[in-house]
């Protein structure tokens, strides 16, 4: 049973089949644990910063104070012992300062005392302090900011700088820890995704994931389980319908067609069996197809010589049909599966590709080539879809299974059914192809209930 190779549907993950992540558009691919790592260090450095400035200007502050409150002790002793001796014999004290800032002396004409700072360019501070004497005259005394006061601000800096990195060092390995923690489990919930995806029910994404501290990654883990669990069991549902009201069709066809075999013959008769005979195959074909879903298929292995076996096939088959036995191995399979793939390819072939039709087998592997305009895109990017045929008013030749049921049975039998189009070498995609290629890899070991399925060789 063949399909016809246009019109198949495009399903959600097609052309995404070479394990690379798939981006629809262009940008940089970063992970989790970079970005949250970015992220608390980002946060680290601000916080940091705003730390440093306000424990440097609050301690910047608080020794200012110091130093004026020092100023201030001294200016009045400086004036006691003026009022006593009538001269200024206190250290940096002078009367009458002409560099004295404004403020200050204004604060002094007031008469009050009190203590000034100036900032200087490029160095300390300096600190002014001064009293209005009882002869009118104003004792200043002028400072500087002490080295000591620098020195404990420089350190004080310093410190605050190595705590600085060190917070965004230590911020920046803990976010790599947490983001690698949490990147690691969303990889193994997207690893039990995809084979979930791929077709094994049994895959559990919150088993998977482990892990004893339940978090967001869990609920989305039992989230993704329970939408394949109900997504399972209504393919099961649909596939336990479509299988009954297959098998409920096969005794009215049965005896539609024992019925038509009956009639006087004619041109109504030959159309009524053809019709009869083609809905009996479509009924067959559905039940297998319904078989195949259910994975419960089993193959009966035997150990075949894979070139003598495909010759003596193909020449019952069609004996236009070229085979040609480039590397003769023996094999351990199911024959009557294997007569079922390699049939369907070939009435594939006769049906939607042109003669010559030539096979050949290379040791585990049977390629079989039509001359025709070679498969469509769709089923070079995806699985053959059932029902899908190249016409669109659906009066295609064929019902879309042939190559479904290949698939599935390759399968059962732990092979791999790949398609190609032959082109000219170096040829684009838009030069129109020589031909189609059907390619049976049939594992090196028998086939098991967990899969012995061949590695493709690069390119394929």
């Amino acid at each position: 049973m063949g399909v016809v190779r246009t019109g198949l549907r495009w399903k959600p993950g097609a052309g995404r089949r070479t394990g690379l992540p798939w981006n629809p558009g262009t940008g940089i691919r970063t992970g989790l644990r970079w970005k949250l790592s970015a992220a608390i260090a980002l946060v680290g450095a601000l916080v940091a910063v705003a730390l440093s400035l306000v424990v440097h200007n609050a301690a910047r502050v608080s020794m200012l104070d110091n130093a004026r409150d020092l100023a201030d002790e001294r200016i009045m002793i400086a004036q006691r012992n003026y009022e006593l001796s009538q001269r200024p014999n206190f250290p940096n004290v002078k009367l009458d300062d002409p560099d004295l800032p404004a403020e200050l002396r204004r604060k002094v004409a007031a008469g009050r005392r009190a203590t000034y700072v100036s900032d200087r360019a490029g160095g300390p501070p300096d600190i002014w302090a001064a009293v209005p004497l009882k002869d009118g005259h104003v004792m200043s005394l002028h400072t500087g900011f002490t080295d000591r006061s620098t020195d404990i601000l420089k350190d004080l800096d310093q410190a605050l700088v190595i705590g600085s990195i060190a917070v965004v060092l230590g911020g920046s390995a803990l976010g790599v820890l947490i983001g690698g923690h949490l990147s690691r489990r969303l990889r193994k919930a997207a690893a039990a995704a995809n084979q979930v995806a791929r077709g094994e029910p049994d895959v559990r994404v919150r088993d998977a994931i482990g892990g004893v501290v339940r978090d967001e990654t869990d609920d989305l883990a039992s989230a993704v389980d329970a939408m394949a669990d109900a997504l399972q069991q209504r393919l099961e549902a649909e596939r336990r319908v479509t299988a009954d009201i297959a098998h409920e069709l096969r005794t009215p066809v049965t005896g539609l067609l024992t019925a038509a075999e009956l009639l006087p013959p004619g041109r109504p008769t030959e159309l009524v069996l053809d019709r009869a005979k083609a809905m009996r195959t479509l009924v067959e074909d559905v039940l297998e197809v319904a078989r195949l879903d259910g994975a419960s298929e089993r193959a009966e292995l035997q150990d075949i010589m894979l070139g003598e076996f495909v010759r003596r096939r193909v020449a019952v088959r069609d004996p236009r049909v070229t085979v040609r036995v480039v590397h003769e191995s023996e094999v351990t399979t199911d024959p009557r599966r294997l007569e079922r793939v390699l049939f369907n390819l070939l009435a594939n072939a006769a049906r939607h590709g042109r003669p010559p039709v030539e096979v050949t087998v290379e040791g585990r592997v049977v390629r079989v080539r039509d001359h025709g305009p070679g498969f469509p895109r769709d089923l070079l990017a995806e699985d053959p879809s059932r029902f899908r045929t190249g016409s669109a008013d659906r009066a295609g030749r064929g019902h879309g299974l042939g190559l479904t049921i290949a698939a599935g049975q390759a399968r059962v039998l732990g092979a791999r059914l790949t398609f190609r189009n032959v082109r000219p070498p170096g040829a684009r995609e838009h030069v129109p192809a020589e031909g189609a290629v059907a390619v049976l890899w049939l594992p090196e070991h028998a086939p098991t209930d967990t899969g012995s399925r061949p590695v493709l060789p690069p390119g394929l």
